[in-house]
């Protein structure tokens, strides 16, 4: 049994992956998680009460007969606790950070035989056992059983020649009202939301790959949505990306390598 600390959309990834070879995987979310690439995220369980994505159904629980429930129907539970008090409850044979804080919000070595952190924020061998890159480029997935993952540099990857301007910050404090949906073909000077009078437009033509939920509270700076310029690639708004499968792949190589799952 694994325990995942986050559901965004990286998360997912690395959830899916484990779901799909076999481990009983259960994630630990916030009371208001702030994803944009909801389509592919488990963490939309927390308001909708449960999410599917790729045909795999996360559903929020509270108590351990419905965890166990979950696992029977090859479902995976996710439970509200950002804290991680389940995590002594449970006694897990891992626990993966999956957080993305670029920061340590409180993942240790002593909550599991083997414990695993993504991304920047963490070192292996004093926080952690191992840190996954995230990062995009040659590193991308790496398994770093001494050391840190790259520091962030706060500028994305580039996508389509695109890289800070693919990323939308809020412009301003409030409830944002969104205008546009999640795979749709946007054009450059478009307003896609807005919180209170303030608009939020597109910087180019592209695919609106993540939105942020309608109706939520923002703050000035908040990342809320996400626009891929290959108009032909609708189809990875409802898909696990690439990036978030390298990810995946370098956590499962951690697990089969430790001596925590012998018989894997």
């Amino acid at each position: 049994m694994v325990i995942v600390r986050g559901g965004g959309d990286l998360a997912t990834g690395t959830v899916f992956m484990l779901h799909q070879c076999g481990y009983d995987v259960l994630v630990l979310e916030s009371g208001q998680p702030t994803a944009i690439r909801r389509k592919v995220s488990f963490s939309e369980a927390v308001y909708d009460g449960s999410t599917v994505v790729e045909s795999v159904v996360c559903r929020r629980v509270e108590t351990e007969t419905q965890i166990a429930q979950a696992w029977k129907e090859r479902e995976i539970p996710l439970l509200i606790d950002p804290a991680g008090e389940w995590i002594r409850k449970m006694h897990p044979q891992a626990v993966i950070d999956a957080i993305l804080a670029k920061k340590n919000l409180g993942t240790s070595k002593e909550m599991a035989p083997l414990t695993i952190a993504l991304g920047p924020g963490f070192e292996a061998g004093r926080d952690v056992d191992y840190v996954i890159e995230t990062k995009r480029g040659h590193r991308l997935g790496r398994v770093i059983a001494h050391g840190t993952a790259i520091p962030n540099t706060g500028v994305p990857g580039l996508i389509g020649g695109y890289g800070a301007e693919r990323v939308i910050h809020a412009p301003a404090t409030g409830e944002i009202h969104t205008l546009a949906q999640i795979g749709e073909l946007v054009k450059k000077g478009q307003r896609l939301a807005k919180i209170g009078e303030t608009g939020v437009y597109a910087a180019f033509d592209g695919v609106l790959r993540g939105m942020i939920r309608d109706g939520f509270a923002v703050t000035t700076g908040l990342k809320i949505a996400d626009i891929d310029p290959r108009a032909q690639e609708q189809e990875n708004c409802t898909t696990i990306s690439d990036k978030a499968r390298c990810i995946a792949g370098g956590v499962l190589q951690a697990l089969l390598c430790s001596k925590v799952f012998p018989s894997q």
